[in-house]
């Protein structure tokens, strides 16, 4: 079991965030896009172009199931990684605290950049990102143990926060 799993939308800082935990805990940082991109040999932008996100999906379940195995880790999980009900369901077994990193699009934005590096966001990205929080704002919520608010905030601060919340949960 990881020892705490961050989830939330493009933008959140996931991968920022979990580097700086990882820096006050000492765990090792596992991001599943990293990870994904290993497993399949190239970038999640060309995944989704040459094979879809239904494969893309595929593969994010199985890296994700397989990074839910990991012990003293930190896991950065890709913002779509929570979408299917498997996906859901190990991680709600997993027992490990699950972090939902919140953020507002005015924040997220400038982090994001809305570039082709983010698929799901190529078309108007703002208007495409609003639609991916009201489909997964539920579900972040419904997996959450810890829900943190990243606007505004540097990812050492967010971490701080984090791992004061983790000290005091049982």
């Amino acid at each position: 079991m990881p020892s705490a799993i961050l989830i939330g939308p493009p933008g959140a800082g996931k991968s920022s965030v979990a580097r700086a935990l990882s820096k006050i805990t000492k765990y090792s940082v596992i991001d599943t896009d990293i990870e994904i991109e290993k497993k399949v040999g190239k970038s999640i932008s060309d995944i989704f172009l040459d094979d879809g996100e239904p494969f893309f999906r595929q593969v994010e379940l199985e890296v994700l199931l397989r990074c839910l195995q990991e012990t003293d880790a930190i896991l950065a999980l890709g913002g779509g990684s929570v979408l299917s009900d498997k996906a859901q369901l190990a991680l709600k077994n997993s027992k490990a605290p699950i972090i939902f990193l919140d953020v507002s699009i005015s924040n997220a934005a400038p982090r994001v950049g809305f570039n082709k590096d983010r698929p799901l966001l190529t078309l108007n990205p703002r208007q495409q990102w609003l639609t991916l929080m009201q489909v997964r704002r539920p579900i972040y919520e419904s997996l959450a143990t810890i829900k943190v608010n990243t606007d505004n905030r540097k990812p050492a601060e967010v971490a701080e926060e984090i791992h004061k919340q983790l000290v005091v949960s049982p």
